[in-house]
């Protein structure tokens, strides 16, 4: 998934250079008035030819008008390409998770752990340690280097330095060494449970 979105993102913003490049000449070149002050020559279908030339006509603007099936294909078009739009935006900010995460099985054999096996077996040891009453942890980055995010609930009463310290030497060393990985990024947000004022006597 995040090899197509990759591909996906380079061909959108290349077609959207092109255009807005190409769409830029044209309009440059018309109002600076290039055609007539350094003599060029242009295609014949191009746009803006002078300062005071248009992108369309009265006439291109009204030639679908009185046809019944111009505005619904207008709409159409109009709808589907705010969906597509949409569609970008929610994968964009969506966080990227790993699929699979690459490991050297020895003898130069590479072998693939799927992502969300590990992220749940590093979720369970993180959330058996003491003071923490929950875990969640996902992988991002890269398949032969990646890294973790970490949230934490803990306790009431729970010490966060102490928590913390417990899953960098347990929990993160553990998924490290399993994986065979050299460094294992991490970045670990912690939360505290709410809990109702004690009344003391």
């Amino acid at each position: 998934m995040n090899v197509v979105l990759k591909v996906v993102n380079r061909v959108l913003l290349a077609l959207a250079g092109v255009l807005l490049l190409g769409l830029g000449a044209a309009v440059l070149a018309g109002a600076l008035d290039l055609r007539r002050r350094w003599d060029l020559s242009l295609p014949s279908g191009w746009p803006f030819a002078g300062p005071h030339d248009v992108l369309l006509s009265a006439a291109h603007r009204r030639r679908w008008q009185g046809s019944d099936w111009w505005w619904p294909v207008v709409i159409m078009v109009l709808s589907l390409l705010v969906l597509v739009a949409l569609w970008w935006l929610l994968a964009q900010l969506r966080r990227r998770r790993l699929d699979s995460v690459m490991v050297n099985g020895g003898d130069e054999d590479l072998v693939l752990v799927r992502g969300r096996a590990l992220e749940e077996a590093m979720a369970a040891e993180a959330a058996e340690l003491a003071g923490v009453d929950a875990a969640m942890v996902t992988l991002t980055g890269r398949r032969s280097a990646p890294e973790v995010r970490v949230t934490l609930t803990l306790g009431a009463h729970s010490a966060p330095a102490a928590a913390l310290h417990r899953l960098c030497a347990e929990a993160l060393d553990h998924a490290r060494s399993s994986v065979g990985l050299v460094r294992l990024p991490a970045r670990v947000r912690l939360r505290v449970v709410r809990h109702r004022a004690e009344r003391v006597e």
